[in-house]
């Protein structure tokens, strides 16, 4: 069971989510707030497991209460659910410490999916929010940083299923959406992803993301 703490400005928006998430039976809207400044007493009251946290609101905006709550030692996981993808949220939202990014267009089966992953400890992020992401951090890196030939080098270095697992990251799906893409257990797509991490030692799926996209190889599956 996950208890999950709504911030979000918009008391339609609030209702809408609450409803979704109580068609989940181990996941339990627990408190709601229309302020990130309402948080951290919500947070010390009602100890969620996640905190599902808007971007733009009245007072404190999503992205200052989150890096205000990532900073607690006894933080419960952010998810940043908004309308916008544009003026750098993605890797702003990341930066103050949020576990994802999802738009709130997403439909309400993958939201619940990420909602789990996310109080479970597992990164989450639409594709949309990952492509985002991708070019705000390509727009700023240096050139020898993007050199396709080094990227795909590294990626030599993974086995033929570990590739495909890369590729599957890099278009922003879940293990369990990666379990069914490419025929195996989710069990194995964690294991698979640790070892990626492992073999190419990067910290997490948006590093795979981004090395994967510097090789030149993000079409290579769909």
């Amino acid at each position: 069971m996950s208890d999950i703490l709504l911030v979000d400005d918009d008391a339609l928006v609030r209702s809408g989510l609450r409803l979704m998430l109580a068609s989940a039976p181990d996941l339990t809207v627990v408190a709601e707030a229309a302020d990130g400044a309402e948080v951290e007493a919500l947070v010390d009251a009602y100890r969620p497991d996640l905190v599902l946290m808007d971007i733009r609101m009245p007072g404190l905006d999503g992205l200052e209460a989150t890096r205000l709550l990532r900073a607690r030692p006894d933080a419960p996981e952010v998810v940043m659910l908004t309308t916008f993808t544009t003026d750098g949220y993605v890797l702003r939202a990341l930066q103050a410490g949020a576990a994802g990014f999802l738009l709130k267009h997403t439909r309400p089966e993958r939201i619940i999916e990420a909602v789990r992953q996310a109080a479970a400890g597992e990164p989450v992020m639409s594709p949309e929010a990952l492509t985002q992401l991708i070019g705000a951090v390509t727009e700023t890196s240096a050139p020898e940083q993007l050199a396709a030939p080094d990227a795909r080098r590294r990626l030599a270095l993974l086995g033929d299923r570990e590739r495909e697992v890369a590729l599957a990251v890099s278009h922003g799906r879940s293990n369990a959406e990666i379990a069914r893409h490419l025929h195996m257990s989710v069990a194995t797509v964690k294991s698979h992803i640790s070892h990626i991490l492992a073999k190419l030692d990067l910290n997490n799926r948006v590093q795979i993301a981004l090395l994967v996209y510097r090789a030149g190889m993000t079409g290579a599956t769909s």
